[in-house]
């Protein structure tokens, strides 16, 4: 029974990016386009270039900022403010969803290796605001992405997540791997299943899920 894979877990930590809202939103592919301009204009670049280099940074470092940090020392700060920049006008509430989320027992928080202004923004637009206790975004782990288990213990350290007792909602499976050895139960949130050791649970729905859970 899921439920009871659960039962220990009082600290619930989402992912938010086509986590806590659909893939078809596609947020993300306005981001994408935001940051391939930012990486064009900053290192003057072609767009076939500045997307190839992006990508390159994403599979090499966890994220493009981390890539364009470590290899052009460029501002973090101005950087995401930029590529977040986004219309999130298409966005729907999602009561269902903020019910199960209200519903689940103990502390919920969210972290996400874009921006928590970011963040806050799409939880307003998705009817979700005001359900965390905490919104966590890369900056919090002085810009060390996710999957780097050293980001996922400057949030935890910073939020007191205690990891033999907490569960991580993810999309992507590399930043589940981490929060797995750590101790947390796993639940990958996508429309393909990845079948990996470090996942314990795969849903394409997180509203139905969460309902087995409360």
């Amino acid at each position: 029974m899921v439920k009871h894979a659960f039962h220990h877990v009082s600290h619930w930590v989402f992912d938010l990016d086509n986590t806590l809202y659909p893939p078809q939103a596609r947020l993300f592919d306005q981001i994408e386009q935001r940051m391939t301009r930012y990486v064009m204009e900053t290192l003057n670049l072609t767009r076939p270039e500045a997307d190839r280099l992006r990508k390159t940074y994403w599979a090499e470092y966890g994220t493009t900022l981390a890539g364009l940090m470590r290899v052009h020392g460029i501002d973090p700060a101005r950087y995401l403010v930029e590529v977040h920049d986004i219309s999130l006008d298409h966005l729907e509430r999602d009561s269902d969803l903020a019910a199960h989320i209200a519903d689940l027992p103990g502390r919920r928080i969210v972290y996400t290796n874009g921006s928590a202004p970011y963040a806050e923004r799409v939880l307003e637009a998705r009817g979700l605001a005001g359900l965390f206790d905490a919104v966590y975004g890369v900056e919090h782990a002085d810009f060390r992405p996710k999957p780097e288990r050293e980001a996922f213990e400057a949030v935890f350290a910073r939020d007191g997540v205690e990891p033999a007792r907490a569960a991580m909602f993810e999309d992507d499976p590399r930043n589940l791997a981490a929060p797995h050895q750590m101790g947390m139960r796993t639940v990958h949130v996508a429309p393909d299943r990845h079948d990996a050791e470090h996942i314990h649970h795969h849903t394409d729905n997180l509203t139905e899920f969460l309902s087995q859970l409360t």
